[in-house]
């Protein structure tokens, strides 16, 4: 997901996306989409949906997702990454049930290049945690979806990540990720404040979800599968958070031991929660 947005007297700008934009990362946010997609899409308002719009779309991992399970849906992505959005043509082309139910447009998301009533839906997932504004993301969504659509936005909850054992050197590094995103224009706490920001820009019948993940004793295959894609997500923001000067190469080895110390306690325990936001435009 890349996305660029900035209104007027808006001093922060988006200037980075801190995992980068390499062959890997784009691998790996196919993973993530699939990996997390029964928490994600289970049971969202989209079943009357025919003309969705999917604002900082990236490769397309989530659009794969969204075609499969709605059948009769058309998704139009959004994004400000000419790279993100060829690996995500290139992506769906190669899935039979995608096949001319979706295009991608290159685009600012603060800036739709759509008519108002353009759309009868939205999907947003990972993308205001990424941009300076929200408030005019969700604005614009408004702008171009027709009366009675259904908006849903999923988000990151940073300051929900908890592990067992204890471990300082990831700890210290999580608290580094989030300061450098606060920095690059992004918002890591955004999902707590996802009622707030629907209800400022006229969304109406609001619905916050938290999503806990909490995995202990009582689910240990699980548990496992969790902390080795948290593993993975974690590291792929190392190189840039070492570019930028926000961790050292002790705090990057000494998270590597600790995640691998918890993947391997017998009590080891994961938590984190995200927030889900479900919405109507009037």
């Amino acid at each position: 997901m890349s996305t660029k947005s900035e209104s007027k007297g808006t001093k922060k700008a988006t200037t980075g996306y801190l995992h980068g934009f390499t062959r890997d990362e784009q691998d790996r946010l196919y993973h993530q989409a699939r990996f997390l997609e029964h928490r994600v899409h289970e049971g969202l308002p989209l079943r009357r949906a025919k003309n969705l719009i999917e604002i900082g779309c990236g490769v397309g991992a989530q659009t794969d997702i969204l075609l499969r399970r709605h059948p009769d849906l058309h998704v139009t992505g959004v994004d400000a990454s000419a790279d993100q959005l060829e690996r995500a043509r290139k992506h769906l082309r190669s899935l039979p049930w995608a096949k001319g139910r979706a295009q991608f447009v290159q685009g600012d998301a603060g800036q739709l290049k759509f008519a108002a009533d353009s759309f009868d839906s939205a999907f947003l997932c990972w993308i205001l945690e990424h941009v300076p504004d929200p408030l005019l993301v969700l604005s614009e969504a408004r702008r171009v979806l027709r009366p009675g659509s259904q908006i849903v936005v999923t988000e990151v909850l940073n300051a929900t990540f908890f592990l067992e054992p204890y471990s300082p050197h990831t700890l210290a590094y999580w608290m580094a990720f989030n300061d450098h995103q606060l920095e690059l224009g992004g918002d890591p706490f955004v999902g707590a404040k996802l009622g707030n920001l629907l209800q400022a820009v006229g969304y109406r019948d609001i619905e916050v979800e938290v999503k806990p993940i909490h995995l202990d004793n009582r689910f240990p295959g699980e548990r496992a599968e969790f902390i080795a894609y948290w593993s993975e997500l974690l590291l792929s923001g190392a190189p840039g958070l070492a570019k930028a000067g926000k961790v050292s190469a002790a705090t990057v080895a000494g998270m590597k031991r600790e995640l691998e110390e918890v993947a391997h306690n017998p009590n080891a325990v994961f938590f984190y929660s995200f927030v889900q936001a479900r919405a109507q435009v009037l």
